[in-house]
């Protein structure tokens, strides 16, 4: 094992390495990684346990980067561990895995992106949680810079795992003072930092972060304890540079030429010192996945689509010990507390945390397990930036979101998810469902289960018809015709409640002479638009559809998109002005998208 000497070497060589790397580039963070450089040399290369040739192992101590501005830092580490062969000097360079802000894909040893911060706590607690789930013995480690302590998320983070008791989850504060445009909110108060954070039930320890020693020693303490640790390392920005140690207005800058000369002849060169890293010792885990027993629904019966969800979310979980429900406290509504009931170490409660929730579900994610998480879908907008980062983490969980669009009735707009088709559709690899009946979410929820990136199941409040019989199947990308004849005059199309009001309105038009097709949009990313053209071209040529959302960014204007170019017809009845409080009823109808105004816009084609 590395001597406290040998560490000091690999602090300073670490230091070379990203004061190169950054000047090669000509952009990147050389002060931040240089403040956090004795925390890097030994946890890479003193303290964690991980197998350097495989970065999936299981049972490998996880480190992330919440500061993701110093990634060079940590490139430099893995490279000097064995872990990367990567030459350093390819950061920033279009060709290479080594990007400005760590992102995982090419580039396996990093498992989320980040430098979108505050993040990278909330995800710790994930993994720490899916650790303890799956009775491992490893520990995460979350090192973050003290300009992101201000975000809320972190005190989320704070809060939850003090709540859950993650003694397996270490955070270093990397407090050098100073942020991107001068000094942070508290500067070097270290006092305060501690007084603030164990308020919140954890414990700490404040060091001088340029130590070895103190680095060591404040580990080996944290490693014992019985409660989630900070570390609180007071550190200086530009450490081992005279000219930029401690001064404002270097953040986010490289050194130029003579600059790097300059500043390595300060920092004496070394040889790479000998080192051992202790590999994990494995643990068996082994779970039993059985059959679930999925619930049955009968036709015409009256449920809620959030109830089919959480059903079938409870039996997947029975099933299946790697599916985990997380909730923002409203499992009561999103029903998912029915996992709680049947599978209690399968819930997890974030209380009122959806940015947190939405960071944990991605940890846990990263971890093996499979996460479903739930709220109302008007609160999924506080937590749009930990999906974004998500998706950028290439990750692989479902969310659903209960309570959407004016049919939830008199609890009014604040509670009105409106928008979030929107956010869903515009993440990457990202894939938006939308059921009308109990059938068609249960067989949704299942398959979600299988599915790789982001999955989104929009459920309503109110119950609805039960329309499909269990044998019915809902691929990825397709639509269903309910209603369909050789001589249509127009398509009628809706999702989840609205569907419902296009049933309705085809019955109506019927009696009137007027013959349409009625169709499902179950899916609305991705979509099957050739399909779907040729339908509407063969039904009249003419489309009336009707959506329980804003009309910016939800199904309509994925249609028209869709359609562009195909000379359809289309009319597009969408909520156009923030709404009110009233009934179910009224408010589709005042806001026009009820059956009525269907007819209405198909009469007047």
């Amino acid at each position: 094992m590395a001597s406290e000497k040998a560490l000091r070497d690999i602090a300073n060589i670490l230091r070379r390495d990203s004061l190169i790397s950054t000047s090669e580039a000509g952009s990147g963070h050389p002060t931040s990684c240089l403040s956090c450089a004795e925390m890097l040399s030994v946890l890479f290369f003193k303290e964690m346990s991980y197998d350097s040739t495989n970065p999936s192992n299981p049972d490998n101590d996880e480190f992330i980067l919440s500061k993701g501005h110093a990634a060079p830092i940590l490139y430099s580490a893995l490279f000097r561990a064995g872990c990367i062969k990567n030459s350093l000097k390819s950061l920033r360079k279009l060709s290479s895995p080594l990007e400005g802000h760590p992102m995982p894909g090419s580039f396996p040893w990093v498992k989320v992106a980040s430098g979108s911060l505050g993040q990278g706590l909330s995800i710790g607690i994930g993994m720490a949680l899916a650790i303890r789930l799956q009775k491992r013995n490893s520990k995460v480690y979350v090192l973050m810079g003290d300009s992101e302590s201000s975000e809320g998320s972190v005190w989320e983070g704070l809060q939850l795992a003090s709540y859950y008791n993650l003694n397996n989850l270490i955070a270093i504060f990397d407090i050098n003072k100073l942020g991107q445009r001068g000094e942070t909110m508290l500067g070097h108060n270290i006092k305060t930092y501690e007084k603030r954070i164990q308020s919140f039930g954890w414990n700490t320890i404040a060091i001088e972060g340029h130590n070895i020693g103190q680095v060591l020693k404040a580990l080996n303490k944290a490693k014992k304890s019985s409660k989630p640790t900070a570390i609180l390392a007071k550190t200086i920005k530009g450490k081992g540079v005279s000219f930029i140690e401690g001064k404002n207005g270097w953040h986010g800058k490289a050194l130029n030429p003579e600059e790097l000369e300059k500043a390595l002849k300060e920092i004496q060169e070394k040889e790479m010192p000998l080192f051992d890293i202790v590999k994990p010792k494995p643990v068996n885990h082994k779970i039993n996945v059985k059959k679930p027993s999925l619930p049955l629904y009968k036709l015409n019966e009256l449920v809620a689509t959030r109830k089919a969800y959480g059903e079938t979310l409870a039996a997947l979980a029975e099933a299946n010990p790697n599916i985990i429900a997380v909730d923002a406290e409203v499992s009561n509504s999103t029903f998912s507390e029915i996992v709680k009931e049947k599978t209690p170490s399968q819930f997890i409660e974030t209380f009122i945390q959806e940015q947190n929730m939405i960071g944990i579900t991605l940890g846990l994610s990263k971890k093996g397990l499979i996460p479903y998480s739930s709220t109302f879908a008007a609160f999924l907008s506080r937590a749009h930036d930990q999906l974004r980062m998500s998706a950028l983490s290439q990750a692989d969980f479902t969310v659903s979101g209960s309570h959407c669009g004016v049919s939830i009735g008199e609890d009014g707009p604040s509670q009105m998810g409106l928008e979030d088709i929107a956010l869903f559709r515009s993440l990457p690899n990202s894939i938006v469902f939308y059921p009308s009946d109990a059938t068609s979410t249960s067989k949704i929820v299942e398959m979600c289960s299988k599915l790789k990136g982001i999955k989104y199941i929009r459920t309503t409040r109110p119950a609805t018809p039960v329309i499909y019989n269990q044998n019915e199947t809902f691929p990825i990308g397709e639509f269903k015709a309910l209603k369909a004849s050789n001589h249509d005059q127009l398509v009628l199309a809706g999702s989840g409640i609205t569907l419902h009001e296009a049933l309705k309105a085809h019955e109506e038009l019927l009696k009137k002479g007027i013959k349409t097709s009625v169709i499902d949009l179950y899916c609305i990313k991705p979509f099957d638009a050739k399909k779907f053209t040729s339908f509407v071209k063969t039904h009249g040529n003419k489309i009336v559809i009707a959506e329980d959302h804003y009309s910016e960014g939800g199904i309509g204007e994925m249609i028209t998109s869709s359609l562009s170019g195909a000379s359809v017809k289309i009319k597009h009845l969408a909520i156009r002005e923030i709404p009110h409080s009233g009934k179910k009823e009224e408010l589709l109808d005042a806001y026009g998208i009820s059956w009525k105004s269907m007819v209405k816009e198909a009469k007047n084609f």
